[in-house]
């Protein structure tokens, strides 16, 4: 059942749990549940966990401190680089791959989290201003000086992959992935695997659309930023429901959540694919894993994920997706 990530000796659960949500963008936060979760998480085997220093503007890394930091050799951690945010003014981000942000990100991140190194290092999105070889090559200098173990990119293309891998070998990359965002079948994922690179899969879930938790826009909080997602906004969000309610009547036959039924959906795409599904909640949490006790034929899966093909909207705003597959 033990996945590896990439050509390293990362050796994870089939399913990770990503963080993000534990310090913003869904909510309101609650540190004592969050660590409730992450401690549940490594005591069932999940020992894959994924945050970002743009996460909370590192609360989220110091909180992974807070609740791992006695345990830290029983799990496997990512953190990620790359977006910079200030905590004046939030809301307005750049993207940073100089050589010497890198550096600087790593001993930042480093010293939130209290480790000396860092599992599995990710440029967060590709500066388009900065050759990739001259990012990944500082990276590379981490690796060297022991900071980092292996290194991983996020929304890149298949064409800036190549170009990095030959620098330093990527072990992973991050993408969206989901019956939800299929996608990076096309832009990526046929160099990932021509260079033996493991995808881990982030909003494996949709954003939660894919629980069958949100009938209507409302029952997103009035501070949760799917509020701007095109799929979450009117026809989009209506058509959305729709193709929904068809995967919620097979989930109904397997007898299982449509939830299960999207992550068994992608760990059926090959044992390089690493979903992250995040949440906050135990029962969530618990929910999750039980997919990887889910069945599929080929068939079912065929289906499955023609039926999801046609989602509405963009993944993004305007912004946002001028970001991804770079």
């Amino acid at each position: 059942m033990i996945r590896r990530i990439g050509k390293s000796d990362l050796e994870v659960f089939p399913i990770g749990l990503g963080a993000m949500g534990m310090s913003e963008f869904y909510g309101k936060a609650d540190e004592k549940e969050s660590i409730r979760t992450l401690h549940k998480a490594l005591e069932l085997g999940v020992n894959f966990i994924d945050t970002a220093d743009t996460y909370g503007i590192g609360d989220n890394e110091q909180l992974l401190q807070k609740a791992f930091h006695d345990r830290w050799n029983q799990l496997v951690l990512a953190t990620k680089f790359g977006i910079f945010r200030d905590k004046q003014n939030p809301t307005v981000r750049s993207i940073n791959g100089k050589p010497g942000y890198v550096k600087q990100a790593c001993e930042a991140s480093l010293k939130r989290l209290g480790r000396d190194t860092i599992d599995l290092y990710y440029l967060h999105r590709v500066d388009q201003l900065t050759p990739i070889e001259e990012t990944v090559g500082a990276m590379a200098e981490l690796v060297k000086e022991g900071k980092v173990r292996y290194l991983g990119l996020s929304e890149v293309s298949g064409d800036k992959l190549r170009r990095a891998n030959m620098v330093h070998p990527i072990t992973a990359v991050q993408s969206e992935y989901s019956l939800w965002s299929q996608d990076v079948e096309i832009t990526t994922l046929p160099v990932i695997r021509e260079l033996g690179v493991s995808l881990v899969a982030y909003s494996p879930l949709g954003r939660g659309f894919l629980t069958g938790r949100f009938q209507k826009f409302d029952d997103l909080a009035a501070d949760d930023y799917r509020r701007y997602s095109p799929r979450f906004q009117g026809e989009n969000f209506k058509k959305n429901l729709e193709l929904l309610e068809l995967l919620e009547e097979i989930a109904v036959e397997k007898g299982c959540r449509p939830s299960q039924l999207a992550l068994a959906w992608l760990l059926n795409q090959g044992s390089d694919i690493l979903p992250i599904p995040g949440t906050t909640r135990v029962s969530n949490l618990i929910e999750n894993i039980e997919a990887v006790n889910i069945s599929l034929s080929r068939k079912e899966i065929h289906m499955i994920g023609a039926l999801m093909s046609n989602i509405h909207g963009e993944r993004y705003d305007a912004g946002g997706m001028t970001t991804i597959n770079r």
